[in-house]
């Protein structure tokens, strides 16, 4: 998941949320669908909290 970027992460995010929101999967494929969202979600984190960090960095740096 390294190389995925944030947008391709929301993107399947928002795939996912879709399909367990449509009611067809069954219990095998909703466990699995769960844990992917699961981990797409603390990247996502990751990334927001990294991009954070930086952004305030050069902004101190700027001051």
């Amino acid at each position: 998941m390294q190389k995925m970027t944030y947008t391709e992460a929301k993107k399947e995010l928002e795939t996912i949320v879709s399909d367990i929101e449509s009611g067809e999967l069954d219990v095998d494929a909703l466990t699995e669908k769960v844990k992917r969202a699961s981990e797409l979600i603390a990247f996502c984190k990751e990334k927001l909290t990294k991009t954070d960090k930086e952004l305030q960095k050069i902004l101190d740096d700027i001051e």
